[in-house]
């Protein structure tokens, strides 16, 4: 992973005493709450519905053993004990008090972490496929780019008051596991007809109250202008963004507004005045790429014959395995999703004393590096297979072993009203109560893949919109109701959900989901997972069975 030089340090201290002076002097009395809002929401700090929400950087998702356990100190010490980790690879403190956050951030700093532009109108954190780097099939490992990107867009002075948020995702494989075609902008590394490697750019997709698939603005841009590329499309959102009405301002509107093809031009005429100032050498890429090389894998692991026994031994095991561990690149090596969707805590949330011990685990069983994955949970990328089942042991004694990777309790859930001042329904309570009707195993590996997201509001946190069923809190007079829509897709095949029909009384949203189940078991051929019985089908009969009493 990359390492910070004494630049990029000193840089990252200079913003935290920065940082500090702000806060002494908002505190002091001698800066208004409109003076110091923008300051503190360009390092991540929010003012949610009960304390302030810190929410930090992971850059691509991907974080060292090291800075684990600083993240389980800090919330120990500066928060409630434990940390929730977002859709966007990111992670969040929910508790911190506000005249502690520069101590925060200048802990974070002595990790290379920080909470930088993971707030406000600028470009975010770049997010990629959480299996970059170890998946079979990339066209090359995406997270050099995400690096480059980061280096880029961190403190770029012409993108720090952008018309709103701007997210760019990553990825390197045909299977889209970074939601690509709902961020701003999509880059897909792709090879053109001569075999060589470069990148298809999406533009224009986002989720929230306006939900839009982005759109292929160039099929093909060669690597050394990537930065040129995405500085051109920057520069014409930030010209034609609709600064006067924030629901209208992301760039999905922008495109939409103006049409792909006006945007595509406008954009190819500001590349060709910048695209010679701002070339991406390869000796910068190959700087770059030099701190993701390949680790030294062990030639005999291939020869383990123990990984298939214990499953035969251990159902249980051989359970955990089938949803929760994934083929490596590498024979004789495993990926590992490490849940945090267990029935006994809310979608995301990990403790202190969990984080301990996910650093300790990956250490002794992972080449020390955990990752965020954008369904909320952990994942240890490098496990020799005839080590799984002691790996397993440990992590079910910490809870940490639910094996419902991509089941119907694998749910994304938003903090809703417990925590957050925008949402107009709670989310999380719904989540347990879904998690506790269908507890059951056998039930939910019959289902196959099925995914609930769930948001208490309509900015979408927990993408809604892409679920294959999506649930969304709306306020009627005061009452929580749900809107519920079916068929919806992050991946490839990205689709946006269609609505059921009218909202649900909060009382009826488990009941409503155990119908829809019903409905599908009744619907689908053999072996035809939810969302293709969804296409198939359509919505209606789903609609009809849902609402036949009233």
């Amino acid at each position: 992973m990359y390492q910070y030089d004494n630049y990029d340090q000193a840089m990252i201290d200079q913003r935290v005493a920065q940082y500090r002076d702000q806060t002494h002097r908002f505190l002091a009395g001698e800066m208004t709450e409109e003076q110091f809002r923008p300051l503190r929401l360009m390092n991540g700090l929010y003012v949610q519905l009960h304390a302030p929400m810190l929410r930090v950087a992971i850059p691509y998702g991907l974080m060292s053993s090291r800075q684990v356990r600083k993240i389980a100190d800090i919330s120990r010490r500066y928060d409630k004990g434990y940390v929730h980790f977002t859709t966007r690879q990111n992670f969040q403190l929910n508790w911190p008090a506000l005249e502690t956050v520069p101590d925060i951030l200048a802990e974070l700093a002595s990790v290379q972490l920080h909470a930088i532009q993971s707030s406000g109108n600028c470009i975010r954190n770049t997010t990629s496929d959480q299996l970059a780097g170890v998946c079979a099939g990339e066209v090359e490992d995406p997270r050099p780019w995400c690096e480059i990107i980061r280096q880029w867009s961190t403190f770029h002075p012409e993108f720090a008051y952008l018309p709103r948020k701007f997210k760019i995702a990553v990825i390197g494989n045909t299977e889209d596991r970074a939601a690509t075609k709902v961020h701003d902008i999509g880059l897909h590394l792709v090879k053109n007809h001569e075999g060589e490697v470069g990148f298809e750019v999406l533009v224009g997709g986002g989720l929230g109250r306006t939900p839009i698939l982005g759109q292929q603005i160039r099929p093909f841009l060669e690597k050394k202008d990537l930065l040129s590329y995405l500085e051109a499309i920057l520069r014409v959102y930030n010209r034609l963004g609709r600064r006067d009405n924030k629901f209208k301002a992301r760039i999905k509107i922008t495109v939409r507004e103006h049409g792909i093809n006006h945007i595509r031009e406008l954009v190819e005429a500001e590349w060709v005045q910048i695209r010679d100032q701002l070339v991406l050498e390869n000796k910068e890429i190959e700087r770059v790429k030099q701190y993701f090389t390949e680790p030294n894998y062990e030639d005999d692991a291939a020869e383990d014959k123990s990984f298939a026994q214990m499953q035969v031994e251990d159902a249980d095991f051989a359970r955990w395995v089938k949803q929760n561990v994934v083929d490596h690149k590498i024979t004789g090596y495993k990926i590992t999703y490490i849940s945090l969707k267990s029935p006994q805590s809310p979608p995301g949330d990990v403790t202190a004393e969990q984080l301990d011990v996910i650093a300790e685990l990956a250490d002794e069983f992972s080449l020390g590096e955990v990752r965020s994955t954008h369904n909320q949970n952990l994942l240890f990328t490098d496990v020799k297979q005839e080590e799984l089942y002691a790996l397993w042991l440990r992590l079910q004694a910490e809870g940490l072993a639910t094996p419902n990777i991509n089941t119907l309790t694998d749910i994304i859930c938003c903090p809703g009203l417990d925590f957050c001042g925008l949402a107009n329904a709670t989310s999380i309570p719904l989540a347990k109560e879904i998690n506790e009707r269908f507890d059951d195993l056998d039930y939910l590996y019959d289902l196959g893949d099925i995914k609930i997201k769930m948001s208490g509001c309509m900015n979408g946190c927990a993408h809604q919109s892409v679920g294959h069923i999506g649930i969304l809190g709306v306020d009627k007079k005061g009452e929580e109701w749900y809107q519920f829509t079916l068929g919806g897709s992050s991946e490839a095949d990205a689709s946006l959900g269609e609505r059921l029909g009218r909202a649900i009384p909060k009382e009826d949203v488990v009941d409503t989901v155990a119908v829809l189940l019903d409905t599908y078991l009744e619907l689908r051929l053999e072996d035809e997972p939810f969302l293709a019985t969804v296409r198939r089908v359509g919505v209606d009969p789903f609609k009809e069975r849902v609402y036949a009493d009233n």
